[in-house]
Parts: structure tokens; sequence; C-alpha cells
């Protein structure tokens, strides 16, 4: 709320702009779960890397609260972030997984589909859960705060696009650059859609011509609950696919691998306003810390 995240290595810098218009920035030590060798290795990072992020988030975004607010300096941990993460999991999970299913198996008795077996039922599924996707987030876009954090989307991306650059990084010159990035979380979510899709199309099948429960409900809960599973693998394959996509030089195939990343960014990133560029250019020197040098030019602020 009011502010921006940025990550760098194992810190990151959170700056918010308090209710008086002062800039309150502070750098942080990064949760993470790839503290073992193995967890860092290709296809095995991607669901860690998910889980950290999200605790991260939730804590950033506690505290960003609390700044704007004015409150309390000390922050809700504890029971109190593992019940946030409880409920945006199981949001998540309903909004995602639960209701795109519940009208896949409504398609079926319009006889419109087929039964999770076939084909049908999950270009249906995955059908759904695009449009409940890109509904969500163009519904809550016209919510006037989450408008705001949109603008300070953008103003995260232009500002990483300014130090990328090699230039002099200030609210100026991050103002010249594209709201829109090839690394966004965003991105990856929308490649975790798509890969769902494929993979429920063809694991689905194959674990239910496997075995199959007699009761048409326990083969519907079967197959929610291996759907859960995938996540996992999903997961990882979206995060390697993402790394891939980042790392490609400019030609045809990075084009169409970030085209559709970019095009759902449009609805995700707004363009920032001088202000919001300035919040954005304050996290990032407190997540450099030392090595943001001279180059990193910042407005006045107050670090924590």
């Amino acid at each position: 709320m009011e502010g921006v995240m940025m990550r760098n290595g194992d810190a990151y810098g959170l700056a918010v702009r308090q209710a008086d218009g002062a800039i309150v920035a502070r750098r942080l030590p990064w949760f993470s779960l790839l503290r073992h060798p193995w967890l860092k290795k290709p296809f095995m990072r991607g669901f860690p890397v998910l889980l950290e992020t999200l605790v991260n988030g939730i804590r950033a975004l506690n505290r960003s609260v609390e700044v704007v607010a004015q409150g309390q300096e000390e922050e809700i941990t504890g029971w109190h972030l593992v019940a946030t993460m409880a409920a945006a999991l199981l949001m998540a999970i309903g909004l995602f997984v639960v209701v795109p299913h519940l009208l896949s198996l409504g398609m079926l008795w319009l006889n419109l589909g087929g039964d999770v077996e076939g084909l049908t039922f999950h270009l249906w599924d995955g059908f759904f859960k695009c449009c409940i996707f890109m509904g969500y987030i163009k519904i809550i876009s016209y919510v006037p705060d989450i408008r705001r954090v949109f603008q300070y989307h953008g103003a995260e991306h232009k500002t990483i696009h300014a130090f990328e650059s090699g230039e002099e990084v200030n609210a100026a010159n991050a103002a010249r650059m594209s709201r829109l990035h090839p690394r966004c979380g965003t991105t990856f979510l929308l490649f975790v859609i798509c890969i769902s899709i494929i993979l429920h199309a063809v694991l689905v099948p194959m674990l239910l011509a496997l075995y199959t429960p007699q009761s048409a409900v326990a083969k519907h809960a079967l197959t929610l609950f291996f759907k859960l599973l995938l996540m996992v693998p999903i997961s990882a394959l979206a995060y390697e696919l993402i790394r891939y996509a980042a790392r490609l030089p400019e030609g045809p195939l990075a084009r169409v691998l970030q085209a559709p990343g970019l095009s759902l960014q449009k609805l995700t990133t707004y363009e920032p306003d001088e202000s919001q560029l300035e919040v954005a250019v304050v996290a990032l020197a407190e997540a450099l810390g030392p090595e943001a040098g001279e180059r990193v030019r910042t407005v006045p602020y107050t670090a924590q």
C-alpha cells in the first residue's frame, strides 16, 4: 500500500510514502526456503520460490499498511501471518481450482462437454480459469486503492528498466521507460495457468485410467486433490519457463514467449506519477544497499 518492494539477493528494500508525504524506507532480510543446495536446482526451486514470495509479500504488505497508517512499529507475526497466508491460499484454491472445475462440470450437465476423463472437460476448465483470472484482475482494478497499487507496480518496472539501462536512476529517467517487464510475477501466474491446462488435460485422464472411484463425487474429489498436488510441478515448470524467456536474446522466440505476459501486464500495471516513481527509486536504493553508489539518485527520505 502506497509503496514499492524490491528484492536484491538475500535482502529487499521497502519504501512507503506516509500520509504526510514523507518517504520511509527500510532494508530487510529476505525470508528464503532455498537454504539447501538441492532446492536451488532447476525444476526444484519453483514451488519454494512461490511460497517464500508469498511470505515476504505479506510481510511487506503488513509493514506498508502500518507505515501509511502511522501505527505501531511492531509487525504482526506468528499466527497472524499464518492465518493471512492460509486465507490467501484458500481463496486462490477456491477461485482458480474449485470454481472452474464446478463450472466445467456444469458444461457436462448441459451436454456441452465431456467428463474429467476427456479433453473437453479440461479445455472448459482452462477457459473458465483464464476468464476468472482476467476478470478478477480487471474488476479489482476499479478499486481506487488497488489501482494505485497497479500504478506503483508500473513504477517498479520503470525503475528496474532504468537501472538495467545503465543510465542514472531517478524519477525523471524512469518515467521514460516501459511499464512492462518480462520477469514480472504476473507473467509467472499466466504461465502457471497455461501449463496447468496442459498437464491437467494429460495427467488427470491417465490417473483415472489407473484408478476411478465408483462414486462420481469421489471421482471429482480425487481429481481436485490431484490438481492441487500438481501445483508443485506446475509452479516449477512455470518458474523455469519465465527465467528462460527472460534470458532469451531479442528475436522471434523471445517475442512469442514474452508476448502473453507483457500483454497481461497492461492490466496489472498503470502509468505512475512522479511521486510514485520517487518511491520506487528509493526502494531500489534500499534493496541495492552499498551497491547503489552514485548512480541511484533518490529524493530525501527516512531510512529505518
